[in-house]
């Protein structure tokens, strides 16, 4: 019987939970396999080119395309945190993951998501810098200063993932074991608590709302001075350039933070987990699959470093 959270009852703690995942019949859950296997392959397909064409063509060696590659590797990590234990338990009769796996999936799922939304706000610094201040550009963005950038987005990752990791599993799992999600998250844990989760979700809230008005701030301010400065532009062919480079970041900024917003920092977002399903469906695996999509189908020099690629295997 489930116990009351503030209940006087002995409490029986778990130490596994069952990742209840999507409900339906064998041929709902064959069809759900189906399409996350298509989505987590065309991801994995996706940034493992953008990667490899961004290492070996000498064109692309950018501050602009080293924060991209970046992107990618973030967008196949975090899939592949969640993709092959969702695909395994389609499957599964039990379902089952441990405590500690699943505090190990949370902690790396939550350092790699933190990670990407600060690297969005560092790759729309980069464009400011790169179109509003072309002669300083050189300088302020060199190999180092880059470097230093995406460890601090690192960092921010890690100081969210530890304090949401360890503050999530203090709480005492009491009044059931069946995780009403397909991997562990937040908010479908925050309901099988038995304790008091308000500061849990003050701190979710909090967190969450700051990284993204924090972000949303650096991208409008950028984008800003970047429409002032297109404006004053008398060449049409670099205005399309620029537009055509800022519309793929825009448009990946946009997916991310809104799916982030929907599912986190919205009021009640802990209790509708139906809903939260079908959002982190979108951006565990279908905007790591769309972004290598947005930055290649809309960028010249990634398809011309494609098109030199496939040119030097067929000379091979």
């Amino acid at each position: 019987m489930p116990l009351p959270r503030n209940g006087n009852l002995s409490m029986v703690y778990f130490q596994d939970f069952v990742l209840e995942g999507f409900k339906g019949g064998l041929e709902t859950q064959a069809l759900l396999f189906a399409v996350f296997l298509a989505l987590y392959m065309v991801t994995m397909l996706g940034n493992l080119t953008m990667i490899m064409v961004i290492t070996l063509d000498a064109h692309l060696h950018s501050p602009m395309y080293f924060f991209l590659k970046n992107l990618s590797f973030l967008d196949l990590c975090y899939s592949s945190v969640i993709a092959p234990n969702a695909l395994v338990n389609f499957f599964s009769p039990s379902k089952v993951i441990t405590f500690v796996g699943c505090a190990t999936q949370l902690f790396f799922f939550s350092l790699l998501v933190t990670t990407e939304g600060f690297l969005l706000g560092v790759m729309a610094y980069d464009r400011f810098m790169a179109i509003c201040s072309p002669l300083r550009y050189p300088i302020t963005m060199c190999h180092s200063a880059c470097t230093r950038l995406v460890l601090g987005t690192y960092c921010g990752g890690c100081l969210n993932s530890v304090v949401q990791t360890s503050f999530t599993f203090r709480l005492p799992f009491c009044s059931s074991n069946r995780i009403n999600h397909f991997f562990c998250d937040v908010p479908p844990l925050l309901q099988l608590a038995c304790g008091n989760t308000a500061i849990n979700e003050l701190i979710l809230f909090g967190i969450c709302g700051l990284i993204i008005v924090g972000v949303t701030s650096v991208v409008l301010v950028s984008y800003g001075y970047i429409m002032v400065t297109i404006l004053r532009m008398r060449s049409g062919a670099g205005r399309r350039k620029v537009f055509s480079t800022c519309g793929s970041h825009m448009a990946a900024v946009t997916l991310f933070v809104g799916t982030v917003f929907v599912m986190y920092a919205q009021p009640g977002a802990i209790e509708s987990m139906e809903q939260g399903k079908v959002v982190s469906v979108f951006y565990t695996l279908v905007i790591p699959m769309l972004n290598p999509l947005i930055y290649s189908l809309r960028n010249k020099d990634v398809k011309e470093a494609l098109w030199r690629l496939g040119q030097k295997h067929t000379a091979m």
